[in-house]
């Protein structure tokens, strides 16, 4: 496989941008190597500057439910774009989204736009600890919900994967402000909430966890938090960047059938643009200025181009719904992990896998994988090797094991079969 442009321009990237990139795990850390540059995508496929060509299952990290240069979402943002690509007054696009939004999610009743995950995860926990008057948050081990101070105590992804559990200038003080305990683990809530509930303000947590790979809630976890948060009077909020109109429509809240006070979003809704949201129950939204006040502002919040691209693709989605489309996704994505681990098995190779929706996640291990302990005792070294193998059978995968894989409404079973194949020739290699 040729490599030559993307190496030529990696080197010149780390001349100009911290370690090359301007996220972190682009930079192939986990798996090692140089990362390939993107020249442009096409549907489920991504082709690099060197000419090469992958299935694609990192999807922007999640946003692209329609795949890369869908018709309709690029006509309708060049049609913005035409137009104008910023105001910095209301438009009625805006009102749209936020009504589209409070129709598809089970939690929301008032939405204010964004323009990332963090954003939206950090006004939501400043919204919390104004409703309650309380200053603790919890959040669970391993999950990441972007990179506010706060947050980054024991979180999963990226940090994760550069050793960083609390990253270097993180103050002190605001760490403590911070709880954690283990996903999946009921005891640990309720024990943590027993000592400290009338001091906690919310509880913020990935419903599915896609930043320590897929990981799902078992049985009853979900609503054992809802119960607990509200017998101490926090706040439960969703952080369903990742799972929001991925793993079903209404995300994981509606899958699960589990309500959160405050749900944060982001990638789907956008459509491939940058873009978040933070929304809930109306007399905790209420709070925000300037209704209330609680201050939070973004000049290019809800941009109209961003509107105009997630407006559309919810739009295609809600009529896919009707079609079948997370049923098929959820085929899909279980046709993959089970291949992964039938194919492990057979090659004497330690595996597991999760799959729910749109989003997978394939672990070298010897057992469950439930919680970022199991997530951070995997082989991270077997997994470098696939990853590689399968780019090299064109199929391109999350650089980390702690990142989850995504499937869009355009991943067809020609698509299927060239990943199953790819497989079988990487753990043949890895064999």
């Amino acid at each position: 496989m040729e490599k030559s442009k993307s190496e030529r321009a990696y080197r010149r990237a780390t001349s100009v941008m911290p370690g090359g990139v301007n996220s972190p795990v682009r930079a192939f850390k986990a798996v090692g190597g140089t990362p390939f540059f993107a020249d442009h995508g096409q549907g489920a496929y991504l082709y690099d500057i060197d000419g090469n060509r992958y299935v694609d299952y990192l999807l922007s990290w999640g946003p692209l439910m329609w795949g890369h240069a869908n018709e309709q979402i690029v006509a309708a943002v060049t049609k913005m774009a035409a137009r104008g690509t910023s105001f910095g007054v209301p438009t009625e696009l805006e009102t749209e989204m936020a009504e589209t939004v409070i129709e598809i999610m089970p939690s929301i009743e008032k939405v204010r736009m964004v323009n990332s995950g963090t954003e939206a995860t950090m006004s939501a926990l400043r919204v919390a600890r104004a409703y309650t008057q309380r200053a603790l948050i919890v959040k669970l081990e391993g999950c990441y919900h972007g990179h506010p101070d706060a947050l980054l105590v024991k979180a999963g992804s990226g940090v994760a994967t550069f050793g960083l559990p609390d990253s270097p200038g993180v103050p002190s003080d605001v760490a403590k402000t911070t709880l954690t305990v283990p996903y999946n683990d009921i005891s640990a809530l309720e024990e943590l909430f027993a000592k400290r509930g009338q001091d906690i303000a919310a509880l913020i947590m990935e419903p599915v966890a896609g930043n320590m790979g897929c990981v799902l809630p078992q049985a009853g976890y979900l609503a054992a938090a809802r119960r607990i948060t509200q017998e101490h009077g926090s706040l439960l909020i969703f952080d369903e960047v990742m799972t929001g109109f991925r793993v079903s429509l209404g995300g994981a809240q509606e899958k699960y059938g589990v309500v959160p006070d405050m749900t944060t979003l982001g990638k789907v809704i956008g459509g491939g643009l940058p873009v978040g949201a933070y929304g809930g129950r109306a007399e905790i939204m209420d709070f925000v200025a300037p209704s209330g006040p609680v201050y939070q502002a973004g000049t290019l919040s809800g941009n109209p181009l961003a509107m105009a691209a997630g407006l559309t693709s919810l739009r295609m989605l809600k009529q896919a719904t009707q079609e079948g489309l997370y049923e098929r996704l959820d085929a899909y994505g279980k046709r993959i992990a089970e291949a992964f681990v039938a194919l492990g098995g057979a090659h004497g190779v330690n595996t597991y896998a999760h799959a729910v929706g749109g989003m997978f996640g394939l672990f070298f291990h010897d057992g469950p994988v439930e919680n970022y302990q199991d997530a951070s005792e995997c082989d991270a070294k077997a997994y470098g090797a696939f990853f590689h193998a399968m780019l090299e059978n064109g199929v391109s995968l999350a650089p980390s094991q702690l990142e989850a894989g995504f499937l869009s409404a355009v991943h067809q079973e020609a698509e299927l079969e060239l990943t199953l194949r790819a497989m079988e020739r990487a753990f043949e290699s890895l064999h």
